[in-house]
């Protein structure tokens, strides 16, 4: 239980110890070391104590955040074993909404144990059990736009994915989209993204060599990364599943607008009825949306002036309070 007296405030004297549990290792591109250690700047920022690691090993904490239902069940059933009124929060990826949830008894067993849930967009909720929803809250992913990242090449029609080589990413699917595109198209694609499959890697390698318009980058740090995408007229999300992608929060903030194939990662951020979306795995409504978006000023000014729109939506400061409040709630709780 927290100690006595604690309150849940950035500002106050005493901070909340905060275990947050990952299934990824450190060093891990994954996205979720990613987001943990994203989470554990902001909470820190906030004033808290917080460690990261692949498992609860029955350390002193005020609150356990656990990042996948699924491969973190050890983690979360030991806890809630162990300190059964304990605040617990559950963070569920794309994994655990539109895969583990359907086929695994512990996953659907951490959504029982947690205090709260969090998702990383509002439509995920749908996802879950009814029985849990009442749980969830949304926090969707902030970013920020680093000063000095250039501009868009205006000379060509620059198109960026960046998303590692898995096959839920559906990575090159943008690839496909362009290999036949007409002589007076100067789209171009450049993909960044780690070979977490050898079998993509090989592909992507072979994509290459026969098409002029694709280059494969590899992984690249996050601050280059960023400079791709802004350095790019457009940014293609293929995705499969999303839980929830932080690329589309980085893109809303560069102002770099979005084609992303009409998953509810995509559309919980972006809205219903955005029009640069495409079905999954249709690469002729990808190619098609591609060729409008260059040739069409006003509908790609239609999707900047969208995106701009979002981006209170992405605002660090919005992701933060998002967090004070949960955690108010969870000591309002506690202490019922």
């Amino acid at each position: 239980m927290p100690r006595k007296g604690l309150r849940l405030r950035a500002s106050a004297p005493n901070c909340v110890k905060i275990v947050l549990v990952t299934p990824a290792p450190p060093g891990s591109v994954s996205g979720n070391r990613v987001t943990a250690q994203r989470w554990a700047r902001l909470l820190t920022d906030l004033g808290h104590s917080v460690e990261v690691t692949e498992q609860w090993s029955g350390a002193e904490c005020d609150v356990l955040v656990a990042l996948h239902a699924r491969k973190s069940f050890a983690s979360i059933e030991r806890y809630r074993r162990e300190r059964p009124d304990a605040p617990l929060v559950l963070a569920l990826t794309g994994t655990d909404l539109y895969a583990d949830l359907r086929v695994s008894a512990e996953a659907r067993s951490s959504l029982e144990m947690a205090t709260r849930i969090v998702t990383l967009q509002p439509l995920a909720a749908e996802a879950a059990p009814p029985s849990s929803r009442a749980k969830i809250r949304a926090i969707v992913q902030s970013a920020r736009s680093p000063s000095s990242l250039g501009e868009p090449d205006r000379l060509g029609f620059p198109v960026c994915v960046l998303a590692h080589l898995r096959s839920v990413k559906d990575p090159l699917r943008a690839a496909e989209a362009v290999r036949s595109l007409p002589d007076t198209s100067s789209i171009r694609v450049s993909h960044a993204g780690a070979p977490l499959e050898q079998a993509l890697r090989v592909s992507a390698c072979a994509e290459e060599e026969r098409n002029p318009r694709y280059r494969w980058v590899g992984e690249l740090p996050h601050a280059e990364a960023q400079r791709l995408l802004a350095g790019s007229r457009l940014l293609v999300v293929s995705s499969r599943s999303e839980g929830g992608a932080n690329v589309v929060s980085e893109a809303i903030v560069a102002g770099v607008p979005v084609l992303s194939s009409r998953v509810d990662g995509s559309v919980g951020v972006l809205g219903a009825d955005y029009p640069g979306y495409f079905e999954v795995g249709d690469t002729a409504g990808l190619r098609e949306l591609l060729l409008r978006t260059e040739s069409d000023a006003a509908f790609y000014e239609v999707l900047r002036r969208r995106l701009e729109a979002l981006k209170p939506l992405v605002d660090p400061a919005r992701e933060r309070r998002n967090w004070e409040e949960l955690l108010s709630e969870l000591w309002a709780t506690a202490r019922r």
